[in-house]
């Protein structure tokens, strides 16, 4: 795939939101999910790898299509270390689905539909006004701990650079 429309500029800066509650140490909330395929994906059974989580408003908006479709392009420096990626949004199952197959995004697209926002509730990433998660990413570690934590808001695009770094610092898989 090329690159796509709403792809996320280098030169955007990062705002990082100090009201969070998912910090870097903490637990990671668990959570059990559908993906685009309505089937279920939980954190406890991605265990015994680190995963990066990573929440977005909705699919088809321009600047969620950049995000995951630099997400999809870049994938490698993930998987090559080890790392699973999930991303998650209150969209349905059916809006994941077409998203995912018109982006050819290769990781899980989880609905957090239902309990609406949940789990973006529990990392601290839901806009109860909007009713749609923030931009968050979370680097979970293989034994459930929070390795890196931001928050950006609506509109405020991601720099991923923040990401690989974190990476980079994990232990190198088995």
């Amino acid at each position: 795939m090329g690159p796509c429309e709403g792809a996320v500029p280098a030169r955007h800066l990062v705002r990082h939101d100090e009201g969070m509650s998912i910090s870097v140490g903490d637990t990671a909330p668990e959570f059990s999910l559908p993906d685009q395929d309505k089937q279920v994906v939980s954190l406890s059974e991605l265990r015994g790898a680190p995963v990066l989580v990573v929440f977005y408003p909705f699919a088809f908006s321009g600047t969620c299509t950049g995000e995951l479709c630099q997400l999809r392009d870049e994938l490698a420096t993930y998987t090559d270390a080890g790392v699973r990626v999930v991303a998650i949004s209150t969209d349905p199952t059916f809006s994941l689905k077409a998203f995912r197959d018109a982006q050819g995004l290769p990781f899980p697209l989880l609905s957090d539909f239902w309990p609406h926002g949940a789990t973006a509730q529990a990392y601290g990433v839901f806009n109860d006004r909007a009713g749609m998660a923030l931009r968050g990413t979370f680097l979970v570690d293989a034994q459930g701990q929070v390795a890196f934590a931001e928050v950006n808001s609506p509109g405020d695009a991601r720099a991923q650079s923040g990401w690989k770094d974190a990476v980079a610092k994990l232990p190198a898989p088995a």
